[in-house]
């Protein structure tokens, strides 16, 4: 077959994908009309719903990311016992329905549960609390940050480090001048990931802190309380949200790492 023949099967295949992805999310605005938009956008409910989702999402990804990163740069230049155990754990939240994901955190910060009862102690509820949804967002989307930044050390030249080490760096001076600018594509795809995926949780969410509302949860609640008509539009305007804000971010993020890659050629 000539490589222009397979060319053509493979943008129609591509097509028919990208489709699938677009159909339902031109449908949610073709459905959502002008006035049910901008009514949706004046929505205090709405709009207090959203910042809360982004103003977690971000927080819990800033938090997380000082031990992520770390934990990704072991699992990319060491080998021990359990390794492959380790990975096969930071995975799993991946692949287990969230609904089970909330009850297995909430039976870690309820408030009979140990750490529970020591936040307790100092006026710290973890459920209906946004420290409770921010565990709850970690929870689902750590793996997305740890898997992109471990295969950003990856491609690291471990010659560079040695080298940099023989000639009288330490460790940390090391990690910090070398492995992680080296590595900066991908931790920042991973944070923008990690961020990303917090904003979409719901079964995690939804189990720990009903109230407040995230905008999935609301989403969840107004089409089980008044339907379709009235979930729509919040649909819609926090879909467009998220498009603006994960845009924003790539091209923030592909910027940096060009301007980087710049001073080191």
């Amino acid at each position: 077959m000539k490589r222009s023949g397979l060319s053509l099967i493979f943008a129609v295949l591509g097509g028919l994908v990208l489709l699938f992805i677009l159909a339902p999310l031109v449908g949610i605005f073709l459905k959502t009309t002008p006035v049910q938009f901008f009514e949706t956008v004046q929505d205090k409910g709405v709009t207090s719903s959203i910042l809360l989702t982004l103003l977690v999402s971000l927080c819990t990804t800033v938090f997380f990311a000082f031990g992520a990163i770390p934990l990704a740069y072991l699992l990319a230049r060491r080998s021990f016992k359990g390794k492959n155990l380790v990975q096969s754990l930071i995975d799993l939240p991946i692949v287990i329905p969230h609904s089970a994901a909330g009850i297995a955190l909430l039976g870690l910060v309820s408030r009979d549960s140990l750490l529970g009862k020591a936040a307790s102690s100092i006026g710290i509820d973890f459920v209906g609390h946004p420290l409770g949804i921010g565990l709850a967002m970690a929870f689902v989307s750590l793996p997305f940050l740890i898997q992109s930044a471990r295969n950003g050390f990856e491609q690291v030249p471990v010659r560079l480090e040695k080298a940099a080490m023989n000639l009288g760096a330490s460790g940390w001076r090391t990690f910090r001048t070398i492995s992680l600018p080296l590595a900066k594509r991908s931790i920042i795809s991973g944070l923008v990931m990690m961020f990303s995926r917090g904003l979409s949780e719901f079964g995690a969410v939804v189990i720990i802190a009903y109230y407040p509302m995230v905008t999935p949860v609301l989403i969840w609640d107004r089409f089980n309380a008044f339907g379709l008509k009235y979930a729509r539009p919040v649909a819609a305007v926090f879909i467009l949200v998220c498009l603006i804000f994960f845009v924003v971010l790539r091209i923030l993020a592909n910027k940096t790492a060009d301007d980087q890659n710049r001073k080191h050629i």
